[in-house]
C-alpha cells in the first residue's frame, strides 16, 4: 500500500506540473492528433495530453523535432506490441535522444488493444523516444501496487488496420536484433502533427544526448 499510495502523490504531482506548465490541453480544446506515414501505410494517434502531459510533451517536441523520420519499426510480436521511433533506417543505430522522462503509468489509461504507450527498458523512469501499439489487450504492462507500468499517452483513432498489417510481418534475427525484427524494413517516413488545416512542418532542432538502451519488457 505504501508503494502504491507514493506512487499516486508522485503522479498527482506531475500532472499538476504539466498543468502549469500548458502541457495539458484544456477541457474545450480537441487533443492533438498526430499521423504516423510508413512505407506500409498510415495510421493516426491520439495524444492524451490531458492525462500523460509529461509524456505527451515529450512524443510531441520530438514529433516537432522531425526526430522520426526515416526510423524503423524494429520489433514485431504478434499478439502483443509493435514498436519503434528510436533506430535510423539507414545505419540502424539508436538515435541520440533527450534525457529520459519521469514514468507517468498511473494515469488510468490502460494497455488495451491500439493504445500507444512509451517504451522503457527496466529502470521505471528510463522512456524517452521509441513508442509501442497494443496490439491486443496487455494488462501485464499496467501498473500494480509492487511495481511500475508502462506509460499509455495515447490512442490509434485511424489506420488500426495498418498495424495489423505491421503486426503480421514475418520477423526473425536482422541486424543487431537476434529475434522479433521484421525482415523486411518497416519504416516510419515521418510523423506529423495535424491541425485543422492540415500539417504543421517539424522543426529541425536536434536531440545532443547519447542513446541508451531502450526496450519493451516481455511480461512473460
Amino acid at each position: 500500500m505504501l508503494i502504491l499510495s507514493r506512487t499516486r502523490m508522485v503522479v498527482l504531482a506531475s500532472l499538476l506540473l504539466g498543468l502549469l506548465c500548458g502541457g495539458a490541453s484544456r477541457a474545450d480544446e480537441p487533443l492533438p492528433q498526430v499521423k504516423v506515414t510508413t512505407n506500409m501505410g498510415d495510421f493516426v494517434i491520439e495524444v492524451r495530453s490531458d492525462r500523460a502531459p509529461l509524456t505527451a510533451a515529450n512524443f510531441l517536441r520530438y514529433v516537432r523535432e522531425g526526430f522520426y523520420t526515416n526510423t524503423l519499426i524494429h520489433r514485431v510480436i504478434a499478439n502483443f506490441v509493435i514498436q519503434g521511433g528510436g533506430h535510423d533506417a539507414t545505419t540502424l543505430k539508436l538515435k541520440p535522444t533527450h534525457d529520459a522522462i519521469f514514468n507517468e503509468s498511473g494515469n488510468g489509461l490502460q494497455n488495451k488493444r491500439g493504445a500507444v504507450g512509451l517504451a522503457r527498458g527496466e529502470p521505471p523512469h528510463s522512456g524517452n523516444a521509441q513508442f509501442y501499439v497494443d496490439m491486443v489487450d496487455n494488462p501485464d504492462l499496467d501498473p500494480v501496487p509492487t511495481r511500475w507500468g508502462y506509460t499509455v499517452f495515447g490512442r490509434i483513432v485511424s489506420g488500426m488496420d495498418v498495424i495489423e498489417r505491421i503486426g503480421e510481418t514475418p520477423t526473425g534475427a536482422t541486424g543487431p536484433w537476434k529475434s522479433d525484427a521484421p525482415l523486411k524494413p518497416v519504416i516510419i517516413e515521418k510523423i506529423e502533427l495535424l491541425a485543422a488545416g492540415g500539417a504543421i512542418a517539424p522543426s529541425t532542432a536536434t536531440p545532443v544526448n547519447p542513446p541508451p538502451p531502450n526496450t519493451i519488457l516481455s511480461p512473460k
